[in-house]
């Protein structure tokens, strides 16, 4: 079953461009609000980094969602859709000095510190201002998750957080600063994450750092356990939703949470991964020596994921109903990488056929690069059209 697209609509635009189905969106965020509200003291943050098309954040801040922001540029993009500050926490492993004081100057809610170092600056440069930042420690848990090398976080290898051995010395080192105040810990184990058992493992993780704290009598506001839930890719069609309840269940079940304690989320893809198609027209149908290449439009400088993680996108011809062919779907970039997909089965192909690669709201437009010159792809939401 293909998907359903306002196809006359869409077939007068230049391609390649993607399309959100707002409907979808908002229909998730609904699910998702409904579902986290059956647990109390649990938040949402949209991680920004996912999509920062204005128009998708502006649907995403009337949900009432806070932004979870990893750049100043995704900041500002929040406070410019309305998010309010004290919504919005700054993580990254690589904060700038800008970007500190712009976050200083907002008033946002944390910053989620990843070292000794960042957390020496941020309190410096709040004493600067005259401000107290409120900060959590992203700790490194070493839980694995079972998802691509490229976007795992939670192993000792990775370059993101603290180690959990130096985990009680950054807090001490803290309480002796007078411009910062420690408020929560901080954990993201991974992406694409589909595997329930990944995620209780990092609940046990916490539990185990909670005790350890305890003893020390150290207090912590607030929990953060990051996103990572993942999408079916397989099957957009038949499930066009992460599972929600399963993910929050999970959390509710196997977290320990203190009295008064917020556990907030950070969940990007499964907000927006869903409602996003990217489409192209196929430029020429080219039989090769060993298989068949469809060579469309678009390429990896629209869409990188298959180029970068080898992810999977179905993809669909939406101008065909002949029978099925085997075809290398390719774009025009000048790399050997640039394909979308290898020996895949779609309807015979023909120059102008309009092609849907689906799944793609998250991770696509927003790490478009104009390489080769090409021009960055627009995008259109389904109510503007």
């Amino acid at each position: 079953m293909k998907g359903k697209f306002p196809i006359e609509r869409l077939k007068s635009l230049k391609t390649p461009f993607y399309y959100y189905d707002t409907d979808l969106l908002r229909e998730t965020l609904d699910t998702i609000n409904r579902e986290c509200s059956r647990h109390e003291g649990f938040c949402v943050h949209y991680a920004v980094k996912a999509n920062a098309n204005p128009k998708l954040l502006r649907i995403i801040r009337r949900a009432g969602m806070g932004a979870d922001c990893v750049s100043g540029g995704e900041i500002e993009a929040a406070l410019a859709a309305g998010f309010p500050a004290d919504k919005i926490v700054y993580a990254g492993v690589g904060k700038s000095d800008w970007e500190i004081n712009l976050g200083l100057d907002s008033d946002i809610a944390c910053f989620n510190v990843e070292s000794v170092p960042e957390l020496e600056v941020i309190n410096e440069l709040a004493e600067k201002k005259g401000k107290k930042a409120r900060v959590a420690f992203r700790i490194n848990p070493e839980v694995g998750a079972h998802t691509h090398a490229n976007i795992t976080t939670g192993l000792a290898e990775n370059k993101f957080g603290i180690a959990i051995r130096d985990m009680e010395s950054v807090i001490d080192k803290a309480a002796a600063m007078n411009n910062v105040t420690f408020v929560g810990l901080h954990f993201h184990i991974g992406s694409q994450i589909l595997d329930m058992g990944d995620f209780q493992a990092l609940c046990n993780r916490i539990n185990d750092l909670q005790t350890q704290l305890e003893k020390r009598r150290v207090i912590v506001e607030s929990i953060n356990v990051g996103g990572g839930l993942g999408i079916d890719y397989q099957h957009p069609n038949r499930v066009p939703m992460a599972d929600f309840k399963a993910y929050f269940d999970t959390y509710a079940k196997r977290l320990k949470l203190r009295p008064g304690q917020t556990l907030h989320f950070e969940l990007g893809r499964a907000v927006v991964a869903p409602c996003g198609t990217l489409f192209a027209r196929t430029l020429y149908i080219k039989e090769g020596a060993v298989k068949k290449f469809c060579i469309v439009d678009a390429g990896m400088t629209d869409l990188i994921r298959p180029a970068l993680y080898q992810a999977y996108h179905k993809i669909e011809n939406l101008s065909s109903e002949e029978p099925m062919e085997t075809y290398d779907v390719v774009g025009p970039i000048c790399e050997s990488s640039d394909v979308f997909a290898k020996q895949i089965d779609l309807n015979r192909c023909h120059r102008g056929d309009l092609i849907a690669i689906r799944s793609a709201g998250a991770y696509g437009e927003i790490m478009a690069s104009g390489y080769n010159c090409r021009p960055l792809p627009k995008g259109y939401v389904s109510e503007e059209l």
